[in-house]
């Protein structure tokens, strides 16, 4: 990128995620139990135990696996999420001259793409086709998601080439998955041509597209042709289900409609559509945005009536305003509702971001907050860490917010481009626009394509460092690399050339 200057990595000290692809040469390992008595029930084997003191490729007898054995195997470990233990397993069939068949392939894949090592599973995919394998759309499908889940649109590019070379064509759940990406990314010209080409193979929208469009409008400002698009879909008879009733109290709510979006959220509630965690959370959020503290504390309780609970993300926002007004001892309230209906592993995971939030020093370690989360029994997940990584950047913890994902990939999992961009986030509220720029020509030097996101909290970093002749350069960039501006684009730039305009007036 002409316009910025390169900055020494912000990230450096710890492994690119790009380039952690585990070798299939590792160490051999032995079967965990567990699948010595999924795949070998009627093993002559004295007792389980011998099986795991044998190398893998010997049964108790001395006997060598099967082909047939070590691919049933391998798709046990699959499901079973053993997925390093399944990659051994590839290796040493690999070694002894045995090929997986289409079905180990296809667990591979799907697993690795599941925990977001998607280059890893584009290698499995590749030796697949080559292997005389031939994938099937569902499968190439898998591979799209987790591509697109990390930004690689030109891996995605790859992907969409080798299906048409091998004469498959895109079935509706393929659009729905390039369509929700560009939605979110911010895409609006790219959006249209997958949905005009999605009618043209006959492929009519339906609820999910629908909702998305509304959602296109939304982040566009045109939150009144959002509204029209609910009018079409009622005069087509369609029934409005839980998607786009999400929708379009997320539209009312993002422009601040919030007794609109209450008044979709009862007539949700009377024809006997359900909400989830998406229609609480947006509610909850939208709510604290605008101000209505005591109702978004009020469509809390409801929610956890209905036993659900927060997504972190959004406690992260309620806990921020209850703080920034001083009202504790509402969170405290929150915790011993918690616990009184039985959420004591969710009701640690918001100690410890109240915590966070809070400054109080318990879990300013992160490593302490990781085992502190651990002995509670709680499963560390991408999402925990992405939210754990939040409540730092929030506070501008830059330093925190780098450990979380060094510790995310320590545990196998390749940090994304929605947590790089909490990472940017970090160091914007913290006054370090070298360091946000820094991040950003990591993640385009990485292959991943910057969203809408990226490109906003880039400007953020600069106008806060009050580098306001950087912001409008950095929105141009915006708009040429395909990405639509939102209205805190345009807010941002906006402020920016306000205050040129008073310096050259």
């Amino acid at each position: 990128m002409s316009m910025l200057l390169r900055h020494p990595h912000p990230l450096s000290g710890f492994p690119s995620p790009f380039n952690s692809v585990r070798k299939l040469s590792d160490t051999i390992a032995v079967i965990p139990q567990t699948h010595v008595r999924q795949c070998f029930p009627k093993s002559n084997c004295s007792s389980l135990s011998t099986i795991t003191e044998q190398p893998l490729s010997l049964l108790g007898d001395g006997q060598e696996l099967s082909c047939d054995l070590y691919n049933d195997t391998i798709c046990a470990m699959c499901q079973d999420g053993d997925i390093d233990d399944a990659m051994t397993l590839l290796s040493q069939m690999e070694a002894i001259g045995f090929r997986p068949n289409s079905a180990a392939y296809s667990f591979l894949i799907t697993a690795l793409g599941s925990v977001g090592r998607t280059l890893e599973a584009d290698i499995i995919f590749q030796e697949m086709t080559l292997s005389g394998c031939r994938p099937r759309v569902r499968l190439f499908n898998t591979l799209l998601s987790s591509c697109l889940r990390k930004g690689l649109l030109k891996l995605t590019d790859k992907v969409l080439v080798a299906m048409d070379d091998m004469g498959l064509e895109k079935n509706r759940k393929t659009f729905e998955i390039l369509i929700d990406y560009h939605v979110n990314a911010g895409r609006l010209g790219d959006t249209w041509l997958l949905i005009a080409e999605m009618k043209r193979q006959g492929y009519h929208p339906n609820s999910f597209v629908y909702s998305k469009i509304i959602e296109l409008y939304r982040d566009n400002g045109m939150w009144k042709k959002a509204m029209g698009i609910l009018v079409e879909i009622q005069e087509m008879g369609m029934v409005l289900d839980r998607r786009i009733y999400n929708s379009v109290i997320d539209t009312f709510g993002k422009y601040g409609e919030l007794g609109e979006a209450l008044v979709v959220f009862d007539k949700m509630r009377r024809e006997h559509v359900k909400p989830d965690i998406i229609t609480w959370n947006s509610l909850i959020k939208w709510h604290c945005k605008f101000g209505d503290l005591s109702g978004a504390v009020h469509l809390l309780h409801q929610m956890q009536e209905q036993g659900m609970y927060p997504d972190p993300k959004i406690f992260i926002i309620v806990i921020s305003h209850l703080g920034e007004q001083g009202q504790w001892d509402y969170v405290r309230n929150i915790f011993e509702d918690m616990r009184s209906r039985g959420h004591q592993r969710s009701g640690a995971i918001y100690a410890v971001l109240a915590d966070i939030y809070g400054q109080y020093g318990k879990f300013q370690n992160v490593e302490g907050c990781i085992n502190a989360l651990k002995s509670e029994g709680v499963q560390i997940s991408p999402s925990i860490f992405c939210a754990l990584a939040n409540a730092y950047a929030q506070q501008g913890f830059c330093e925190q917010t780098v450990k979380v994902l060094q510790l995310m990939e320590a545990e196998g999992m390749e940090p994304d481009l929605t947590m790089l961009n909490v990472l940017m986030n970090a160091f914007a509220i913290a006054r370090r626009h070298m360091e946000a720029q820094s991040v950003y020509l990591y993640i385009r030097e990485s292959g991943i394509s910057p969203d809408v996101v990226t490109y906003c909290t880039l400007m953020k970093a600069f106008l806060r460092a009050k580098k306001f002749d950087q912001v409008p350069k950095i929105y141009s960039e915006m708009e040429s690399s395909g990405c639509s501006p939102d209205r805190q684009a345009r807010e941002i730039l906006n402020s920016a050339l306000f205050v040129l305009d008073r310096k050259h007036g």
